[in-house]
């Protein structure tokens, strides 16, 4: 399975993804408030970097077969980052599969993790 790479992310794909999602918390977009809070920069969303992830599943194995999805926020991810998002199968039972992912930024950090499974008709 080949890995599916997006960025660098630019702060234009941070606030379509608010506007796409309603989530407006200026700590993704507002540079002074993002700096108040600590930050260097507006970090981007996690529950992107999770579309990301889902994108590169059902890109393998469909969307209409995903049976559950769920993923655990890692790292920050900013401005100026590419993530790779990738995954294996780990286990096979009749009728489905399961898959690990990892949605990780240029250096090899892990911002997401993710577990899913999908229903198959065992030609996978």
């Amino acid at each position: 399975m080949s890995a599916f790479v997006v960025g660098p992310l630019t702060r234009t794909d941070l606030v379509r993804y608010q506007g796409a999602s309603g989530d407006f918390n200026p700590i993704h977009h507002d540079e002074e408030f993002a700096r108040a809070s600590g930050l260097a920069a507006p970090l981007a969303l996690g529950m992107l970097q999770a579309g990301f992830l889902a994108t590169w599943a059902t890109d393998r194995f469909g969307a209409e077969n995903v049976r559950a999805f769920r993923v655990r926020f890692a790292a920050r991810v900013f401005p100026g980052d590419t993530v790779t998002c990738d995954g294996a199968i780990t286990a096979r039972r009749p009728g489905e599969l399961d898959v690990e992912m990892t949605c990780t930024t240029q250096d090899g950090t892990v911002a997401v993790y993710g577990w899913a499974t999908f229903a198959t008709d065992g030609t996978e």
